[in-house]
Parts: structure tokens; sequence; C-alpha cells
């Protein structure tokens, strides 16, 4: 039976950032069912960009916003998780582009119970301008303006020698990921008490561990390629490092402040 997916993309006031990803989209090789784009309280310009993609592609596609009140990122995707009733999740950040299989590859090794985390080919801070003006999507091991270059290897037969298992890894980034939203919903969603930068998607995968999930690498497979940017404050970073902590140590699966409240009844 065909699994229903859906795209999710999270976004900060950073227009110019998402037209290229959502580009991207439009270029996968496979769609997703639909596409929920997390804005985290951006303006106009945002909204003019979704706008214009809706008009690019086939399929539905949902700006869910809420005002701009910090980096409140967990709740926006928790809000745009119980937007949709698609069985598998896939999450990017709006300044990630897509490789042109991204979506066939995560699609192709979601099994049930396991969640796929892979990494990001970083574009370097020197090449940005020139990305921006040339609009570029595609990107080789040999392209000029990346770093971390085995990463933009496409060999999806080596991806399979990567089996699932039950640790925590350094690697997880919530700019390349999926699930299955039942998982999702089984542990509440993601940590609403976390704010600011920082742990809100390893604080979630540490309960989805808990709850008996497993992760799976993609290595090889699932590019994204991350546009470079200024870091973010992580003045929140200590507290919600106490916050993933908690969570191990009391082996928590659920979390108080989460996606419940966005639910139907």
């Amino acid at each position: 039976m065909k699994i229903k997916s859906a795209l999710i993309i999270s976004t900060y006031k950073w227009p110019e950032a998402l037209s290229l990803v959502l580009k991207s989209v439009v270029n996968q090789s496979v769609t997703p069912d639909e596409v929920l784009i997390a804005d985290d309280g951006s303006g106009k310009q945002t909204t003019e960009v979704i706008e214009g993609f809706k008009r690019q592609i086939a399929i539905p596609v949902k700006h869910i916003w809420h005002e701009d009140e910090g980096f409140r990122k967990g709740k926006i995707l928790n809000k745009a998780i119980a937007s949709t009733d698609a069985d598998y999740l896939i999450e990017v950040d709006g300044d990630c582009i897509l490789q042109k299989d991204f979506i066939k590859d995560h699609l192709k090794l979601a099994s049930k119970g396991v969640f796929l985390y892979g990494s990001r080919v970083n574009i370097q801070k020197e090449y940005v301008a020139e990305l921006f003006k040339k609009q570029k999507l595609s990107f080789t091991p040999f392209s000029k303006g990346i770093k971390k270059r085995t990463r933009a290897l496409r060999l999806p037969f080596l991806s399979l020698f990567f089996k699932p298992n039950t640790k925590l890894s350094k690697k997880i980034r919530g700019c390349n990921i999926s699930f299955w939203r039942e998982d999702i919903i089984n542990i509440n969603g993601y940590n609403e008490s976390i704010e600011g930068w920082g742990k809100e998607d390893s604080e979630l995968i540490v309960r989805m561990l808990n709850k008996g999930c497993s992760g799976r690498r993609l290595r090889y497979c699932g590019i994204v390629y991350h546009i470079w940017h200024h870091e973010k404050s992580r003045s929140k970073e200590e507290e919600n490092n106490e916050i993933q902590k908690l969570s191990q140590e009391k082996k928590l699966v659920w979390c108080t402040d989460g996606i419940d409240k966005y639910l139907a009844n």
C-alpha cells in the first residue's frame, strides 16, 4: 500500500533561501504528496515566495504561520505536523537545497519504527552571493563553493550498509530527518519548552529512542546542501541541554508541552 508523504520545510525570514529550496522541490524526481511550510514568523516576502511556488507545483501546499516571538521552531513544527494526515514526514530547513533524489531516497528507505537522518553538504560563505545570482540547484563532489565534499556523493547501494540502531547519534540534524507521523504523535511531538536555538531535534529523537524506535543514518543518499548564514543566538543552549539531559536520564517518552493541544479530539 502506498504511503502518503509530506515534506515539512521550516523557515524564518529568509525568502531568498526559501525560494531556492522550493525550486529544488519542484525539481525532485519523486514528489511528496503535500508540502507543509512551517513559518516561525516571517513577513510578506516569504508569503509571496510561497504563493509563487503554489503555482509551480501540482500538489497541495500549506503555509503554517505564527507570530514572531523568538525562536519557536518546535512549536511551528508541531502545528505543521498536526495539520496533515500524511503517514510519513520528511523534514528540512528553509536554507537547505534538496538534491533531486532527496524525497525518493527517504521514501525508499522508510520502514516501520525507524526514523532516518542524513547529513548536509555545506555551501561556503564566499559562494553564497554567486549561488543566489546563478540560482544554482545541483552540485557534485567537485563543485565550486562547497565543503564536506564526500557528503555530496550519491551512491545508494552503499547506503544499504548502514543499519538501524538505538544509539543517539551526534550526526542527527533536524534539517535532514524523516519519521512516521504515528511515532511522533506517540511521544507528543516536539517539546515546546525548548525555545531558542538548539536541541529541539535531538531531544525529540531521545524520546523516540526511549519509546522503542530505531534510527538509521542516510549516507550516500538523501543529500541536502546547506546555505551558509550567520549563526543564531545560543543563549538558550545550556537550558535546552538540561531539558534533553532530563529526557535521557528519566527515559522520558512524553513531553507535557507538545503537539496534543493542536490535534482534533
